[in-house]
């Protein structure tokens, strides 16, 4: 059996939970074992041998529940194989170059020894929740920025990575 992996993330309306399901299911096809779940219902890392954290971006931050799993499970995720992604940017910038990950990523990535970071355009259409959400759609900002063949081409390199990490 292949290695198996978790893919947890973090989300509000929806659109980075399509992204992490895309993500595991790259993982499943390249021979690992792999489930994307909601980052607030993970209770135990041991299963694991590798762990990615998706987190959406708002206001210059990692949604909340990605945020509180790194802290949650920081003694488990040290000396395993980590991986973060981001979704967030409501237009097309995403595809067009490398985003640095938010200040708090980026001190949880030095902190773990995150092998990489990738941030993916996000998606925000009619009836999300929050009011921030709400008025970004009303000024007609909103849409789907998600580029699904660069979400396949990063998870195919992380399964490569993965079958190559040996076990913690």
């Amino acid at each position: 059996m292949g290695k198996k992996v978790l893919v947890a993330y973090g989300t509000t309306n929806g659109s980075t939970e399509r992204i992490a399901e895309e993500v595991a299911g790259v993982l499943r096809t390249e021979g690992l074992t792999a489930e994307a779940l909601a980052a607030r219902s993970v209770t135990d890392l041991d299963p694991y041998d590798a762990v990615l954290v998706g987190g959406a971006l708002y206001a210059g931050r990692w949604h909340r529940d990605a945020r509180r799993f790194v802290r949650r499970h920081r003694a488990a995720l040290i000396g395993r194989p980590v991986w973060f992604f981001s979704s967030g940017p409501l237009d097309a910038t995403a595809s067009e170059r490398d985003i640095p990950p938010v200040p708090g990523v980026k001190r949880a990535m030095a902190t773990l020894d995150v092998n990489d970071h990738v941030t993916f355009g996000g998606c925000l259409s009619d009836g999300a929740k929050g009011r921030m959400a709400r008025m970004i759609l009303r000024s007609g900002k909103g849409g789907d920025f998600r580029d699904f063949a660069a979400v396949k081409s990063w998870a195919t390199e992380v399964a490569e990575q993965i079958r190559g990490a040996p076990r913690s």
